[in-house]
C-alpha cells in the first residue's frame, strides 16, 4: 500500500490541496494529515482534528516516503505521528519537521530514522521547503503543482547529509511556550 492510498483508506487526509501522481514513479499530497481524530458527533459529522500534520509536502516513490516536511502546532505530537505514518519511512527519507514550539533545531534519529526539526515561527511550511532544498520562488513561478513537487524532488539528491546531533531527549527538552504568530489584520 502507498503512503497515499492509506491516507486514503484510513480516512487521514484534512483539507488536501493535492493528492496523486506526479511523474510515472511518484505520489505527491499537500494539505494536512490527521494524527488524532476530532470528535465523532454523528455519522457523517466529526469535529476537526485534535492533532494534525499541517502543511504537508509528502513525496513517495512505491511504498516508501522520500521528502516529507509538516508543521507541527508541538513536539507533543511527534510520537503519535510516528506511530502512525512510520511504516512508510525508512533511512532514506528526508523528514523535515517545521515545529512552533521549539526553542531550538535539531537533527535526531528515533527507531532508525533520522528527523530534522526545526523552529517555526511565521512562515509557511512551503516557503522554508523552497530554502531547504535552494529553491526560489521564480524558479518554480510557470510550472504546475505537480512540476514543482517534481522540481524540489529532484533538488533532494543535492542535499548535504547533515549528521544527527541531538538525542530525542534532548529534543524533548527544546520544547517551549513559543506560539504561531498570526499574520493579517487582528
Amino acid at each position: 500500500m502507498t503512503p497515499n492510498e492509506y491516507i486514503k483508506e484510513y480516512k487521514l487526509e484534512w483539507q488536501p490541496s493535492f493528492n496523486g501522481s506526479i511523474s510515472s514513479n511518484l505520489n505527491a499530497y499537500r494539505g494536512a494529515l490527521i494524527i488524532e481524530e476530532g470528535k465523532k458527533l454523528s455519522e457523517t459529522k466529526i469535529m476537526p482534528p485534535k492533532a494534525q500534520a499541517k502543511q504537508v509536502i509528502m513525496i513517495s516513490e512505491n511504498d516508501k516516503v522520500k521528502f516529507f516536511a509538516c508543521e507541527l502546532e508541538t513536539f507533543n505530537y511527534f510520537e503519535a505521528f510516528f506511530e502512525k505514518y512510520k511504516s512508510f519511512f525508512d533511512k532514506d527519507s528526508i523528514i523535515v519537521l517545521y515545529v512552533i514550539d521549539l526553542d531550538g533545531n535539531g537533527i535526531f534519529e528515533y527507531e532508525g530514522i533520522k528527523f530534522n526539526a526545526i523552529m517555526l515561527y511565521e512562515n509557511s511550511v512551503w516557503n522554508e521547503v523552497l530554502d531547504f532544498v535552494s529553491l526560489e520562488k521564480g524558479d518554480l513561478k510557470k510550472l504546475s503543482n505537480e512540476d514543482k513537487l517534481v522540481a524540489i524532488y529532484d533538488e533532494l539528491g543535492n542535499l548535504e547529509k547533515e549528521e544527527v546531533n541531538k538525542t530525542y531527549d534532548e529534543m524533548l527538552a527544546l520544547i517551549g511556550n513559543t506560539k504561531k504568530a498570526l499574520m493579517g489584520a487582528v
